[in-house]
């Protein structure tokens, strides 16, 4: 995994693991290597955050948010509590933009 930020949406890391990463309590939650998302489709919309492209899924206590066309599948849960959402990808930006492209966000 790529060196993460010490801060995430404005909360401090809480817990690093050799693929998971966590920041605050209730925790914005990074997974590295995860599966395909089962509704990941190829006319799945493709929401573009500094350079990265992320499936979103919404949920009624978080968001879920799951890198598109890179090297491999990195997963970003944001609780409701810590809105925008979209702020987290802002800061894992860097970090994911690591990987490589294989396909450009659509």
């Amino acid at each position: 995994m790529a060196r993460l930020p010490g801060r995430v949406a404005g909360l401090s890391r809480t817990a690093t693991g050799s693929f998971t990463a966590s920041w605050g309590d209730p925790a914005v939650t990074m997974r590295c290597g995860v599966a395909r998302p089962s509704g990941l489709t190829s006319t799945s919309r493709c929401d573009e955050v500094d350079g990265v492209g992320w499936y979103s899924q919404e949920f009624t206590e978080a968001w879920r948010f799951t890198t598109i066309g890179r090297s491999g599948f990195v997963e970003v849960t944001v609780p409701a509590v810590h809105s925008p959402a979209a702020d987290a990808l802002v800061d894992l930006a860097p970090a994911v933009s690591a990987m490589p492209v294989v396909t450009a966000c659509r």
